[in-house]
């Protein structure tokens, strides 16, 4: 059983298209791992039935836009067989002197109601397993009931899913990936939203920490878990003679970061229609460090007309390592992943005058452009590295 949440406040319309799309994506995301099933889709619910359940529900929790999952034991509807897969299902997990709820739910409005329901379940269960105690406030263990039109269905435990937006349906988004802790949070949040998503990872070459490469590929790796089924693009620009350049012609240190920052925004937003994106996304965070301060902010985002989407701009930085531990891109120890371009005393107040004038001295735009030309291609699909260019 999968149940969706925020795609109830949609109209009749958009409901019907996002909940197709659900269908699509968990069906791929089933079908890339070899899984047989199909779907049965009453208002409110989609039901998949197989023979692997458990897998079923493994790989469905990773489906965005779907709330919480359920392995349910399908019987029919009538009373003394929901009692007898009731009492087997809570036998073996209950015991004495645990307490216990029954939570009923019927679909139709004849026979009992759910709270008649859930007494006499509870009841059958209490009888057989002698020593219980009933707590409906606060029970050591709850087992769970719904009758419908193809029956009843009983499941003791709820599998917590991402929620938000199925994939692809608000379109697609460019997000620039480091080897770091933000921008894959920043990814999945926006994935979250509904947003198919490539990604983009900038090569400091000699100025990038020899692990930063291998790390910004893994957190591509892992966030393709997120949207089993489907293929996920990294593209990979070499930005190494930026750096050469500020070095070579004694570009004001405070300045770098700055600049930094404006070429990856320029970089993503010539790939933007190459790649069939709207939006550039990025990691970035209000006032974390020097180059995210409000007027830097404004500065960097002068650089383009592009939107930039900043899913984490209010956050503590321990919201999102929470986020990254849940989603599995937290690396406790990622290795070398040191930037060597990073000045002493960045800039906190960037004149924008100042930027373009350093700008124009490196001649930014034949920068980007052969970042742009110099382009490889890495994509990851179901967790794994599929192909290298």
């Amino acid at each position: 059983m999968v149940r969706y949440g925020e795609l109830f406040l949609k109209s009749e319309p958009v409901k019907h298209h996002f909940i197709g799309l659900l269908l699509r994506n968990i069906g791929r995301a089933l079908a890339a791992s070899g899984l047989r099933y199909h779907f049965e889709t009453p208002r409110g619910r989609i039901f998949i039935h197989g023979p692997e359940p458990e897998k079923i529900a493994a790989i469905a929790r990773r489906c965005f836009g779907v709330v919480d999952v359920s392995v349910c034991t399908l019987t029919t509807g009538d009373i003394d067989a929901l009692c007898e897969n009731a009492v087997t299902l809570a036998s073996a997990r209950l015991r004495a002197p645990m307490s216990f709820a029954v939570r009923g739910k019927r679909q139709n409005k004849t026979g009992l109601t759910s709270q008649e329901l859930g007494t006499v379940i509870g009841s059958a269960i209490y009888d057989h397993i002698p020593g219980l105690r009933v707590d409906l406030d606060h029970p050591d263990y709850e087992i769970f009931i719904e009758v419908r039109d193809i029956g009843g269905l009983i499941f003791d435990s709820r599998i917590e899913a991402p929620g938000g937006l199925p994939w692809g349906t608000q379109g697609k988004v460019l997000c620039l990936l480091s080897s770091g802790i933000d921008s894959p949070v920043a990814s999945w949040l926006t994935m979250k939203r509904g947003c198919e998503v490539a990604h983009l990872h900038l090569d400091g070459g000699k100025w990038a920490g020899k692990d930063v490469g291998d790390a910004a590929i893994e957190n591509h790796r892992r966030l393709s878990l997120w949207c089993p089924g489907n293929v996920m693009p990294l593209v990979i620009a070499n930005s190494e003679p930026l750096y050469d350049e500020m070095s070579r012609l004694r570009i004001p240190p405070r300045l770098r970061c700055v600049i930094c920052k404006r070429f990856m925004l320029r970089v993503g937003s010539r790939l933007l229609e190459t790649e069939g994106a709207v939006a550039l996304v990025t990691g970035e965070n209000l006032g974390q460090v020097a180059s995210q301060t409000l007027p830097n902010l404004a500065v960097i985002s002068e650089a383009v007309t592009a939107p930039v989407i900043r899913p984490l701009i209010t956050y503590d930085k321990e919201e999102t390592i929470a986020i990254a531990r849940k989603i599995g891109t937290f690396e406790m120890h990622p290795g070398d992943l040191a930037c060597r371009a990073v000045p002493k005393m960045p800039t906190t107040a960037a004149i924008l005058d100042a930027v373009k004038e350093a700008e124009a001295k490196i001649d930014i735009d034949t920068l980007v452009a052969r970042a742009v030309a110099s382009v490889r291609y890495v994509n990851a699909e179901n967790g794994v590295i599929t192909n290298g260019s």
